[in-house]
Order: C-alpha cells, then sequence, then structure tokens
C-alpha cells in the first residue's frame, strides 16, 4: 500500500461527527463548502483534502484507495472522532465505502452521491481523456470536458453566452495538482465485494443528468448495501454547484431520521 502524506484537515462545527470524502479532481473546497455552514450547525465536520488537492502536498507514487480510506481516518483521529458518518462524493464513495470495510467499529452512517463500485466502459473512457488532457497540459481542454461530462445539460445550457468562457476559465484554474493520480485511483478500485458487509444507515444519492458516472452505479449501490435509501436529484455529477440546497436538504433529512 502505498504511503501518502498526512491530509491537511479543516475542522468546523460540533456534535456527532462528519467524516467528507471529496471527488477525484476536486477538493474540500470545490465540493463541499456551499453546503459546510449547514452541516456543521449541529455536527463536528472533518474534512480532509487527498494528495495534491487543497494543503495536502502530492504523493510521491501512485495513489490506492485503501492509503486514501486510511488517511481520512487518521484524520478524523486527529481531529478526535471515536466514530462518525462518512459523507462521500465520486470518488468519496469508493473511499468511504473502502473506510467502513476497513474500520467498521468507527462507521455509524454513510451518505454516498454520485458514487460507484467500480468504473463502467463510460467511466473508464472519461477517466482516459481526463488523464491525457492533464499529462498534456491541455486544462482548456481539459475544462470544456468537464463543462460537458461534469455538468449537467439544464445548467451549462443554462449559462449566458457571455458567461461561458469566464466560467470555463474558472473550472481550468480550480484543477488540483493531484487530479490525475487521483482519477487513477476510479480506474483501478473496485469495492463491490465491500457492499455486502455494510450494515449501518446508508443513503445512496443519483444525480440523473450525470453522463461521468452514470446514475446506473448509484443504483447498484443502493441495491446491494443492505437496507440503503435512495434518493435522485435532478442534476449533472456535481449537484454542490448546481442544485446545493436540494442536496443539503437530502443529506440533512437522512441524518436528522437515524440520528446520525
Amino acid at each position: 500500500m502505498t504511503r501518502i502524506p498526512a491530509l491537511a484537515t479543516t475542522v468546523h462545527g460540533t456534535g456527532p461527527g462528519l467524516l467528507l470524502a471529496h471527488g477525484a479532481g476536486g477538493s474540500i473546497e470545490g465540493n463541499y463548502v456551499p453546503i459546510l455552514p449547514a452541516l456543521s450547525a449541529a455536527h463536528t465536520v472533518v474534512a480532509p483534502d487527498y494528495p495534491g488537492s487543497g494543503a495536502t502536498p502530492r504523493a510521491t507514487g501512485p495513489l490506492d484507495l485503501d492509503a486514501l480510506a486510511d488517511g481520512i481516518v487518521a484524520a478524523a483521529d486527529g481531529a478526535g472522532l471515536e466514530s462518525f458518518t462518512l459523507v462521500g462524493y465520486s470518488l468519496g464513495t469508493m473511499v468511504s465505502v473502502r473506510a467502513a470495510a476497513r474500520h467498521p467499529e468507527r462507521v455509524r452512517g454513510l451518505v454516498l452521491t454520485a458514487g460507484l463500485a467500480k468504473a463502467d466502459n463510460r467511466t473508464r473512457a472519461s477517466l482516459y481523456l481526463w488523464q491525457r488532457l492533464l499529462e498534456r497540459g491541455d486544462l482548456e481542454g481539459f475544462a470544456r470536458f468537464v463543462a460537458l461530462s461534469g455538468f449537467g445539460e439544464t445548467f451549462f445550457n443554462g449559462l449566458p453566452e457571455t458567461t461561458v468562457e469566464p466560467f470555463l476559465e474558472l473550472v481550468a484554474r480550480g484543477v488540483p495538482a493531484g487530479a490525475a493520480e487521483q482519477a487513477a485511483v476510479v480506474g483501478a478500485s473496485d469495492t463491490t465485494g465491500d457492499l455486502a458487509g455494510i450494515s449501518v444507515p446508508t443513503l445512496v444519492v443519483a444525480p440523473l443528468q450525470d453522463t461521468l458516472v452514470a446514475p446506473a452505479n448509484s443504483r447498484f449501490l443502493a441495491e446491494r448495501i443492505a437496507g440503503a435509501e435512495y434518493a435522485e436529484i435532478d442534476t449533472g455529477h456535481v449537484p454542490m454547484a448546481e442544485r446545493p440546497e436540494e442536496w443539503q436538504k437530502l443529506i440533512l433529512d437522512f441524518l436528522g431520521r437515524h440520528g446520525l
């Protein structure tokens, strides 16, 4: 297992523990800031960044899922959390499921958004383009790829024409240094064998306009995790940008129903 640097982590609020796991090519700031105030209003939210995101330095070698799972749990340790609900997005759903499998005594619940157990053909094809564009340093092309695969048709086509180029420039500027290594973890990982062992309350949220990680992947998770609740949101892969308040409500309602 690859050793990774200690994850730069911020801690917000007080109350029952929430441990966040962000997506590939993302960060805590990019994936969770719109809903952090609501999550931390009644919880202690521990928010670590993977290597190459936020203030965490890049790893010196390839990343792997076990190391990321152990890394976020170590961040919870550092914040004094004995138990927590994992809130995972995209790659973070794989990290969260693996963390639950490796540290079951610590995990009280799971929230899995835009997730997958294993990359399907479409996701693998997208990851190939993602990594090639980054290898070539083509951030302009990468931003356009993200706009087409990451954002829903309704959201992207709804942007005023004069704002499209500034929007793409913003996307390009936000690409973290570790984006390619993080994407490689998605392509290399498979948590299918972990799903049957999960027995904690679980919410699976499927973005219906997602073309990067198709909603069928979320349905797969919900069907194979005993007792999992399933919800849908009419966005692309990035509900935090398209419908943050709706996404936030799904999470908080689930936490409230289960006393998490």
